[in-house]
């Protein structure tokens, strides 16, 4: 398969900026597969929690998290997922038929993740059903791998939302996080996305945006690519030990430092604080030895 039927012009413009199209030319269409292997059917029943991406009724993406006993996500056949949950009260993105969606499942004690994105095909009171356009498997560079137990009490907290700095509580997840999920969208459809690093690899500029490396992955540049069609974007930080989320919707625009790093900046324009809302929590295991710093 050619790449122009694999990635989209923005994923090429970035492929090209960063002097791999020709490669990616040449090996794209192995990867990325408009239906599921069987083993990424198996993968995603393994599952507690589902991260999703996508637009709201008024076009800001979003990322989010969804979440059952494992097996709440199925696989019926090699273009569909079947998830039953929806999103929660408080939720940024309201799943409905139509929909373009991002889906990434990853498994913390693994540090595997595969890709799923498609189209919301049916809504109902048991969850959603998602036709599945992209499937293909991802890099483990950068997760950190955790232990999942769950939560002693999980009441959610209060939800609360606004527009420019977010609560105290939530600015202190940002500056600790180690790992946080980015989404981005484009004429083709939508994407999540994992990011990790060494707690505070994030950093919060003064005037409030935040911006972080953009480490070598698997030189699709699917985050990238969206962004440079289309810059709006959100962010999703997870309390791994509180259950407390973080959503962040705005837009981000890569950029290269003198010293040739390649960084993402982030602005953003809405948030939404979740705490506790989850009922499953992680303890850290171990950092991943592409981040853990030289003995």
């Amino acid at each position: 398969m050619d790449a122009p039927e694999v990635f989209h012009a923005g994923e090429l413009r970035a492929q090209e900026m960063a002097g791999v199209r020709e490669k990616m030319q040449r090996i794209g269409g192995a990867f990325i597969r408009d239906y599921m292997p069987d083993q990424h059917r198996e993968f995603f029943p393994l599952l507690p929690m589902l991260l999703l991406g996508g637009r709201d009724d008024a076009g800001q993406v979003w990322a989010t998290t969804v979440w059952g006993e494992p097996g709440f996500v199925q696989s019926p056949d090699p273009v569909t997922l079947r998830v039953a949950a929806r999103t929660a009260v408080g939720d940024p993105l309201r799943l409905h038929e139509g929909m373009q969606i991002g889906a990434l499942g990853l498994q913390f004690e693994t540090r595997r993740r595969n890709r799923a994105n498609g189209v919301v095909s049916r809504c109902d009171d048991g969850g959603v059903t998602l036709a599945v356009r992209q499937s293909f498997g991802n890099c483990p560079k950068y997760i950190q791998t955790r232990d999942m137990f769950a939560a002693s009490d999980d009441t959610p907290g209060t939800v609360s939302s606004g527009a420019g700095a977010p609560p105290p509580a939530a600015q202190a997840l940002i500056a600790g996080s180690d790992t946080f999920f980015i989404a981005s969208a484009a004429a083709h459809g939508a994407d999540v996305s994992h990011r990790g690093g060494l707690p505070g690899f994030v950093e919060m500029e003064d005037d409030g945006s935040l911006c972080w490396p953009d480490f070598q992955g698997n030189n699709f540049f699917n985050t990238i690519g969206n962004l440079l069609a289309d810059a709006r974007a959100g962010l999703l930080f997870i309390g791994f030990e509180s259950g407390d989320l973080l959503h962040l919707s705005g837009r981000a625009a890569p950029r290269v430092e003198a010293d040739g790093r390649r960084m993402l900046r982030f602005v953003p324009e809405k948030w939404i604080w979740r705490p506790a809302a989850m009922p499953w929590r992680w303890r850290l295991r171990e950092v991943s030895p592409h981040l853990a710093p030289a003995q």
